[in-house]
């Protein structure tokens, strides 16, 4: 009876989105409102929360990102480890709000933007989601074939394998199962604490890596893209929508907030150090061979590895690319199936059975299963499809950069918990440079013979302009802001049902900031299936 009401109360759309925490590691009682005092209690109950912070900064080092973090140490040494330094504040920052947006609505990202930005906006979004997810999806298991291939196993097998572990692992009605598999290939990650031990670094390049920004042979086209690249595999869309859609699944709420951003920061944390970790072990490695800037792809690793540092060098790397490539499937799969039943209502979470929940497994299933497909038919060009994946990753980042920043200003839907000023200072850099990026990888991917370098300095110089600018007019314009809620309101207030909130009203200046938006979107998109197809042919 206590579970109907709540849900009338507010905007959840699952009655197992409320209930008591069941983590990996602890419980929480839905009714729980004792005050932690002790540091005893407060781990507690953190080990119980913590989960989905972790999971989506680890899923993020995916067999993507082992693969652009091997390529800058191989090509690049040390030198672009003050890239993951910037890098975190943007983790954090993106990754809070999507907290705030996921405990306070109790509604994932995909339905929250069809309600509040239109049926094109929330269409565009979750179809460039779902295709983006799949192509992901597909070279994990790229990465999975190429880490199994690596020990002796056929393709097939081993794609085969993994399709059956990630959903065997998923389709058991228990958050708290599926919690503690990926718990598990979360602990398999730092096995590239051993792995880079065994290339004996030296302290020094790597202090001076983090400290001093530069590239090693200069600031070529080439180390730009790589930069670009390492920002799209640490910074990903589909971890927008799986961390609001997975706090929400684990039914956190308002009042555990501080425990799930610290989640996020820890999360951070591990994500940078097994990237700094994958950059390291290449750069050392390889320093003074002929293999020194010649990345050629994960597996050309795995066997230099082998031949420079020992066997059990290269077996440990491909250890690790088959977790990686593991651990990021799944948390691309399932937001992909958040993302599914939030949108058309069916139920969807994992502390429901199969009976219960068959939309939602069988979408999972039906993605995994495609994917894993694509990567065993003869002569698939994988390659295009990896180029493709960074290419549309680069390109969505944008749009789900700013319908972020702009849901955490609606008061309509955070009411207490919009951003603050500072924060929306903060969110404004990061989506201005983002935008930028997003605009250069796509520029470079079209027009292979443009100038990266002018290209980034010119784009550099009008977001400087249009930030200074928007900072003016905010300035200008701002008024004082009277608090209208006290602290326990906070804890206690959620978005009310979708039905009852009010329509948005847009100013004109934010109509044709959305409509360049579309506009650039439009563009973008059918410039990469032209040059996608041009690829085709030529190949």
């Amino acid at each position: 009876m206590r579970t109907n009401l709540a849900i009338q109360d507010t905007a959840i759309l699952d009655s197992q989105h409320i209930g008591d925490i069941k983590g990996a590691l602890g419980t929480v009682r839905v009714d729980d409102n004792v005050t932690r005092k002790s540091w005893r209690s407060r781990i507690l109950t953190l080990l119980a929360i913590m989960g989905p912070g972790l999971i989506v900064m680890v899923g993020d080092n995916d067999a993507g990102g082992v693969a652009t973090y091997a390529q800058a140490g191989q090509n690049f040494g040390t030198s672009l480890l003050w890239v993951l330094l910037l890098l975190v504040p943007v983790l954090i920052v993106n990754q809070e709000m999507v907290v705030r947006l996921g405990l306070v609505t109790g509604v994932g990202h995909a339905r929250l933007i069809f309600e509040r930005f239109g049926k094109f906006w929330g269409a565009f979004s979750v179809g460039d989601l779902f295709i983006l997810n799949v192509l992901t999806i597909v070279t994990e298991f790229i990465g999975i074939r190429m880490a199994m291939s690596h020990f002796g196993v056929k393709p097939w097998v081993s794609v085969a394998l993994a399709s059956i572990l990630l959903i065997g692992m998923t389709a058991t009605g228990s958050f708290r199962r599926w919690e503690r598999f990926m718990y598990v290939m979360v602990i398999a990650n730092f096995l590239v604490i051993p792995l880079v031990l065994m290339t004996h670094p030296t302290a020094r390049p790597v202090v001076t890596g983090f400290l001093q920004p530069g590239v090693h042979g200069g600031f070529t086209s080439d180390a730009l893209l790589l930069i670009i690249g390492m920002v799209g595999t640490t910074v990903a869309p589909w971890q927008l929508f799986f961390q609001q859609s997975n706090v929400i699944d684990k039914r956190l709420t308002p009042r555990w907030l501080s425990y799930e951003r610290f989640d996020t920061v820890i999360g951070s944390v591990v994500v940078v150090v097994a990237a700094t970790a994958l950059i390291v072990t290449t750069a050392f490695a390889f320093q003074g061979t002929t293999l020194a800037g010649q990345f050629v792809n994960a597996g050309t690793v795995i066997a230099g590895l082998s031949l420079h540092v020992g066997v059990v060098a290269g077996d440990l790397f491909a250890i690790i690319l088959l977790n990686a490539s593991l651990i990021g499937a799944a948390a691309v799969t399932l937001s992909t199936s958040y993302a599914f039943g939030d949108v058309f209502g069916t139920k969807h979470s994992l502390h429901r059975n199969i009976k219960e929940g068959w939309s939602f497994y069988v979408v999972y299933g039906i993605i995994i299963l495609v994917s894993a497909g694509i990567v065993v038919i003869p002569h698939a060009p994988l390659g295009l499809i990896t180029t493709g994946v960074q290419a549309l990753a680069g390109i969505l980042l944008p749009s789900a950069t700013v319908f972020l920043l702009l849901l955490c200003n609606d008061k309509a839907v955070l009411g207490p918990w919009v951003n603050r000023p500072w924060l929306n200072i903060i969110g404004s850099v990061i989506v201005g440079v983002l935008v930028v990026l997003s605009l250069i990888l796509a520029i470079a991917t079209f027009f292979p013979s443009v100038n990266v370098q002018v290209l980034s300095l010119v784009s550099a110089g009008v977001l400087f302009v249009g930030l200074v600018a928007a900072g003016l007019v905010w300035y200008r314009r701002r008024s004082p802001v009277k608090p209208m809620y006290g602290e326990e309101d906070r804890h206690t207030w959620r978005m009310p049902p979708l039905g009852k909130l009010p329509k948005v009203i847009w100013s004109p200046t934010q109509k044709l900031a959305m409509a360049t938006l579309r506009g650039y979107l439009v563009i973008a998109v059918i410039m990469l299936v032209v040059k996608i197809v041009q690829l085709s042919i030529g190949g």
